[in-house]
């Protein structure tokens, strides 16, 4: 055993750390195809953007850092310091300033288009929710960093009020305590409504859903104060997660530093709620995929249990899938350190950051085509609100560009994604491991974790490449 588990972390050691001179690319691409079954890879395999070299293995080997990496290696002083003129410029209050103005004078055209507009599908603001409240803050998380926090009209409003009646936006009727479960709760109800609910497109369903989604923020920042919006806002806590992929981060003195996504999972800590928010952020995801499947659709055309009722009991399965898994390997990785009876459910918690990289790699596998396509025609709708010749912002006959979304590069991107995802997160997985498992089992500890990481990887390429 302990030679296998020698081989296996040469193995994993060998494919993060290879340096990128000249000579070791050939071995990088080797190991990131060797874990796409040729089953996949041969669909592709008269492609050459596609296929950057002939996969030499099949199957999906286990990788597992174990050798070598024996303490946590992640710190918070880590990562290559930013030029001083592009961390004054992150630093410089104009910056979200001008955001926040570029946010708000989206929300007057949206609200415009909201009330006034017609119910067609020129209108848009069912593609400023459903593509870029949700794909575009992603997207733009993974990149930069939690951006909603920022561009969040709703915070900016709660802000302004307070300030208007000269109280302290931290202000709160009763103490918050409720974790970020109110957050997981909204993330579970919007993905129902973008995968299940019917005519979710209607301008009626629309008002409905934003006025209500209004109501709950207003009157949860009005007891609990601006905390709401840190902990139970869905939106921010998509963007807060997601966000801790982006390559920007503060080092420990604060300055702007460019690091690892491991970097930013490293800082998020088990806490309440936590394992339902990543479990809804991974299972809506692989639900999405899953319901495109053809044999899907006619099991659901064909049963004789209502399509909705059908629809939302498997989103649900699917949350449950997640949460259970992980549930089942930290009981696992429990017994085998040697735990108490209960500390499974502490360690659930704690090993639940490790798969926010899966979660953000089926988020890019899955959305990427919808963001880039349909978010540049979210702008050319966004200069024409109602519908009525208008060009707001000048880009009304904007054409979006198809380059990529080629089937070939959306085929590479998502492939990659996942896999790059689950390599991650099984970096991650073993430094949170040795962080919170007692030394002599950290290894065995979590191997049950990356075998549920590997179920989610050929469960999401599965997804992807089935008709």
């Amino acid at each position: 055993m302990t030679a296998l588990a020698d081989v296996l972390a040469a193995r994993a050691l060998e494919l993060v750390s290879i340096p990128s001179e000249s000579g070791h690319e050939e071995a990088i691409r080797e190991h990131v195809l060797g874990l796409v079954p040729a089953t996949w890879t041969a669909e592709f395999a008269g492609d050459e953007a596609f296929l950057l070299a002939p996969p030499r293995r099949t199957g999906l080997p286990l990788v597992v850092l174990a050798a070598h990496w024996r303490e946590p290696r992640l710190r918070s002083t880590d990562g290559l310091l930013l030029p001083r003129r592009i961390a004054r410029l992150l630093d410089s209050p104009a910056l979200p300033f001008a955001a926040r103005l570029a946010s708000l004078a989206v929300t007057v055209v949206v609200s415009v288009a909201l009330v006034a507009g017609a119910d067609t599908a020129r209108n848009p603001v069912a593609s400023v929710v459903y593509v870029w409240l949700w794909v575009g803050v992603a997207f733009a998380s993974m990149a930069l960093g939690p951006v909603w926090r920022v561009l969040n009209p709703l915070r900016l409003l709660h802000a302004g009020l307070t300030r208007l009646v000269r109280i302290d936006p931290d202000l709160a009727l009763l103490p918050y305590r409720a974790g970020l479960w109110p957050a997981a709760a909204g993330l579970a109800a919007f993905t129902w409504v973008e995968l299940v609910a019917e005519d979710n497109t209607s301008l009626p369903f629309l008002r409905l859903l934003v006025l209500a989604f209004v109501a709950v923020s207003v009157l949860g920042s009005a007891v609990f104060g601006r905390v709401w919006f840190e902990r139970a806002d869905p939106f921010e806590v998509w963007s807060r997660v997601l966000g801790l992929l982006s390559p920007l981060g503060r080092r420990a003195d604060g300055r702007w530093v460019l690091r690892t996504p491991l970097h930013g999972v490293g800082e998020l800590r088990g806490q309440p709620g936590l394992v339902a928010v990543v479990s809804v952020m991974l299972g809506s995801t692989a639900y999405d995929g899953f319901s495109a499947n053809l044999s899907w659709a006619t099991f659901v055309q064909t049963s004789p249990v209502a399509a909705p009722v059908l629809k939302t009991a498997t989103l649900l399965a699917f949350f449950a899938a997640v949460a259970a898994s992980l549930a089942l390997a930290a009981a696992v990785s429990a017994r085998l350190a040697g735990l108490g009876a209960g500390a499974w459910l502490r360690l659930t918690s704690d090993l639940a950051p490790s798969l926010v990289p899966i979660a953000g790699g089926y988020v890019v596998a899955h959305y990427w085509s919808l963001g880039v396509y349909q978010g540049q025609l979210t702008v050319a709708l966004l200069s024409n609100p109602l519908g009525q010749g208008a060009d707001v912002f000048g880009l009304a006959r904007l054409t979006p560009s198809a380059a990529l979304i080629a089937p070939t590069l959306v085929a590479t991107i998502q492939a990659t994604s996942i896999v790059l995802g689950h390599l991650l997160g099984v970096v991650a997985a073993h430094e949170r491991a040795v962080a919170v498992l007692p030394r002599r089992a950290a290894v065995a500890g979590q191997v049950p974790l990356v075998v549920v990481m590997l179920g989610y990887t050929l469960g999401g390429l599965t997804l992807l490449f089935t008709p």
